[in-house]
């Protein structure tokens, strides 16, 4: 599925994207600034959720939907080795069907369910964004 969206539109995407998903794990790829977190955080407000950041310095944040699912929120743009997710639980936190959104997966690609959802977002001339679900 490929969509190309502008902010005004990441309310549809969302809910597009958890209708679509194959997996409670989602893969963000992207590059700096192109607005993984700011897709999560709408994909989240779907699920009935807010989150105000990424988690850049604690690796994971946890929160619960108003339908008493878990959700974590990942980011490992500054992991510098896959032993650190080893040592917060990773499996534990992806191997147990709650909804996991993965900012930079590139850095822990060995630790990753092979079922995941793939999304990759990119930056058009008109500054709109392309997102293809994989």
């Amino acid at each position: 599925m490929e969509i190309t969206y502008n902010l005004n539109d990441l309310s549809a995407v969302a809910k597009k994207i958890i209708v679509n998903t194959k997996s409670k794990n989602i893969l963000f790829y992207a590059s700096m600034g192109t607005g993984k977190t700011t897709l999560i955080k709408e994909i989240a407000k779907q699920l009935g959720c807010n989150i105000s950041s990424s988690p850049t310095f604690a690796l994971v944040n946890e929160y619960e939907t108003t339908n008493d699912e878990i959700l974590y929120h990942f980011d490992f743009y500054r992991i510098e080795d896959e032993n650190e997710a080893y040592d917060i639980g990773i499996e534990e936190y992806l191997y147990n069907n709650h909804w996991a959104f993965i900012e930079w997966p590139e850095n822990v690609e060995n630790l990753l369910p092979l079922d995941a959802q793939v999304i990759t977002i990119k930056t058009n001339e008109d500054n709109s964004r392309t997102l293809f679900l994989k």
